[in-house]
């Protein structure tokens, strides 16, 4: 399994909490479902969760929701 950990400025702020914060309830919640799957499941469909090209180690999650595209960066 895999755990997310997000990441916290020097200031103690969270970028993506903050982002989830901004979202409306339904958009949030499909966000945390699409990443409680990424936690979870050992292999993940690339419609969630894929390495992004010409990169070391960033990865993108992509979350659709009534025609909304959010995606998260991961490392």
């Amino acid at each position: 399994m895999r755990a997310i950990t997000f990441y916290k400025t020097i200031l103690d702020d969270t970028p993506v909490l903050d982002f989830l914060d901004s979202l409306n309830a339904k958009q949030a919640q499909k966000v945390t479902w699409v990443m409680q799957l990424i936690e979870e499941l050992k292999v993940v469909p690339q419609q969630y969760l894929k390495k992004l090209k010409n990169t070391d180690d960033i990865w993108e999650i992509r979350v659709i929701y009534k025609g909304n595209i959010f995606r998260i960066l991961e490392f």
